[in-house]
């Protein structure tokens, strides 16, 4: 189980460092944008789009990431003084009944929206923007995919801990009786 569970996580690693190529995407994009416009007094409505797109993309694609990381925002005055069997009970309690919950919302209430985006083949409001708006909503789909991978990764690894720890213990009890 613990090999499965290293090949998983091993995918959202892939997946956030491939982020980290967009993110010089990202700044080569800006750095264009502002030359254009200073240097060449032009502009560039579809390269400073980009930029959104971009910048979007980081952020919801890395959503898996920040997790398995442990980067994302947690409100720890009591859990930081917890021991690790306390953290994976309240990190369980936490994916099961806030993260996936929510995964599940997020996904039931967008799929519509980026839906209806595919199906009018969604543009640019904007003259010369990117013709591909309905690209740019379906990251919003992808965001709750990689999240949702990864709270079923951190879900099945906190489980194995507590229960691993359990084994342990009781291993130590019963070697004490004998």
């Amino acid at each position: 189980m613990k090999e499965i569970l290293l090949k998983l996580e091993n995918i959202s690693t892939m997946i956030g460092k491939a982020v980290s190529y967009i993110l010089f995407l990202l700044m080569l994009t800006t750095v264009t944008v502002v030359i254009i416009r200073y240097l060449f007094q032009s502009g560039s409505i579809a390269l400073q789009e980009l930029t959104v797109y971009l910048h979007a993309s980081i952020f919801t694609l890395a959503a898996g990431y920040g997790l398995q990381r442990n980067a994302h925002v947690r409100v720890d005055i009591f859990y930081q003084k917890m021991n690790e069997i306390q953290q994976a009970y309240i990190n369980i309690i936490g994916t099961l009944f806030l993260l996936i919950p929510f995964c599940v919302f997020c996904f039931w209430s967008a799929w519509p929206y980026v839906l209806r985006s595919w199906e009018i083949g969604e543009k640019s409001a904007d003259a010369g923007g990117i013709p591909a708006v309905f690209l740019l909503k379906t990251l919003i789909l992808l965001m709750v995919v990689v999240l949702l991978f990864q709270a079923l990764i951190e879900l099945i690894r906190n489980i194995l801990l507590v229960f691993h720890k359990a084994e342990h213990l009781n291993a130590q009890s019963n070697q004490g009786k004998m």
